[in-house]
């Protein structure tokens, strides 16, 4: 009699180490074929362009480790089962539990296709979160909408303590597709992922996508960073953070590894900001899973008559990083060059979009979600309406970044700045954040504004003003 089967559903946990599921299907005893469903009508939002490049090359290194026995499958579940089940007896089919609504409505539907041809399924304990969502709410049952206690007593008073890990998978040949070559689904990652786009392999030069970068990401950051971190996480000319975001995305690390090397840290208010940053992911996941509509709509209702902008060609400007606000167009920058954006920076082009342009966050949601290696459904949607002012326990709508002031605090040599932003070099430390205010420096130092590098593309000040403006009119509407 054949031998059956197992099955590893891939979706954001691409790791031997810590993987409940893979762990749960090798205790099986038997053959395991990693399989990743590609669904057209699946109900999880499809990642942003740069996001899903990073994915693959996490898959690619993951599959390595299998000796090319990852399987990429067009089509359901049911599918791929039936096709299994027709040359192989399946035992078990078993993945780690979704963190989004839409990851949770494919666990329901991928359920129910086990159930139709009565093949176990096996949803392991949360690997993608810290906390349980429905287990973390206020004593009347409802869920926290400001971060404060949500984190200290939702989570480090009232919740269960992070999950301990599970021990790695260690995989020993011979795997599935040498023993049984019948049971061939679906593509390889190589016939799947042939290769990546140019702009695709620019953005992955700067990214070791696999187990083993982000172990080195964070033995750099225990080494360089950790004794600093709650204010050298501003710095944007210093490496003040893990850059570990990518890796949680797709699962390359878990909260859980991070939480518990923290723990490992010596005692200080810098691992203490730490472990509260990875609450904050938290928080946002929170947010999402009780109201599914946050990527799209305002968390504060009053905020749907917020008379935005429609200016397609301010939005342009911005995405090119061709504002004229040197801080700004290097974030920007940075972002279509590597696919990542210092946290900072993430702030500073936010607020600059939203309040100083007055364009919809959403425009810049779906940028960032295009855009970013590391783009989270959770985090995108809430940060920008934290940004904005109209999620929960947003940053009040009069709180505007100013851009000369964050570049001079957090950029004071210009290290960011020029980085990015090459054409600028040549111009003294003291006036980079504002070149447009000493035009006759520029042209001494070699560069012609409105020719070498824009003019501003708005007023911060008047931009400021119509901004506050606009607000009190919505809130003296809402107030009638």
């Amino acid at each position: 009699m054949l031998q059956p089967v197992s099955l590893y559903l891939l979706r954001r946990d691409v790791r031997l180490s810590d993987n409940p599921a893979l762990h749960h299907a090798q205790a099986l005893g038997h053959l395991i074929i990693p399989l990743i469903i590609v669904d057209p009508k699946s109900p999880v939002r499809p990642r942003g362009a740069a996001a899903e490049a990073f994915y693959q090359k996490a898959v690619h290194s993951f599959d390595a480790q299998w000796q090319g026995a990852v399987r990429v499958f067009q089509g359901t579940l049911t599918q791929a089962l039936h096709a299994i089940q027709s040359v192989r007896p399946l035992a078990a089919v078993c993945w780690n539990q979704g963190a989004t609504p839409d990851e949770r409505q494919q666990d329901e539907q991928w359920a129910l296709d086990c159930a139709s041809v009565t093949i176990p399924a096996h949803k392991a304990p949360q690997a993608s979160l810290l906390w349980e969502l429905e287990n973390i709410h206020k004593p009347d049952g409802t869920p926290y909408k400001v971060f404060t206690p949500f984190y200290r007593k939702g989570c480090l008073e009232f919740g269960e303590e992070p999950r301990t890990l599970f021990p790695r998978v260690e995989l020993k040949a011979p795997f599935w597709h040498q023993c049984a070559p019948e049971l061939v689904i679906g593509q390889s990652c190589a016939q799947a992922w042939p290769q990546h786009p140019s702009w695709a392999k620019k953005i992955m030069a700067h990214w070791d996508a696999s187990e083993t970068g982000a172990k080195a990401l964070w033995g750099r950051f225990v080494s360089e960073a950790s004794a600093h971190y709650k204010e050298g996480r501003n710095r944007l000319d210093t490496r003040g953070t893990t850059e570990l975001s990518p890796y949680l995305a797709c699962g390359l690390v878990s909260p859980h590894q991070l939480w518990h090397a923290a723990a490992d840290l010596p005692p200080s208010k810098d691992r203490e900001h730490f472990c509260q940053e990875l609450g904050w992911r938290e928080f946002s996941a929170s947010l999402l899973h009780h109201f599914p509509a946050l990527p799209e709509k305002n968390w504060d209702s009053k905020f749907d008559s917020f008379p935005w902008e429609q200016n397609y060609k301010l939005l342009e400007s911005w995405q090119k990083g061709q504002t004229g606000i040197p801080v700004v167009d290097a974030g920007m920058r940075q972002l279509w060059e590597t696919g990542y954006m210092h946290n900072r920076a993430r702030m500073i082009v936010a607020s600059f979009l939203v309040k100083n342009m007055l364009l919809p966050w959403q425009l810049g949601e779906e940028w960032f979600w295009d855009c970013l290696v590391d783009a989270d459904l959770a985090n995108n949607s809430a940060s920008w309406q934290w940004v904005a002012g109209c999620g929960a326990d947003a940053a009040p709508y009069f709180r505007i970044f100013n851009p000369i002031l964050q570049a001079q605090k957090f950029d004071p040599q210009g290290v960011y700045t020029r980085r990015y932003l090459p054409e600028l070099i040549p111009l003294p430390d003291k006036i980079l954040a504002a070149p447009w205010e000493h035009q006759a420096v520029c042209a001494a130092a070699g560069v012609v504004l409105g020719k070498d590098y824009p003019y501003p593309c708005v007023s911060l000040k008047e931009s400021r003003d119509k901004a506050l403006k606009a607000f009190q009119e919505i809130k003296i509407q809402s107030e009638r």
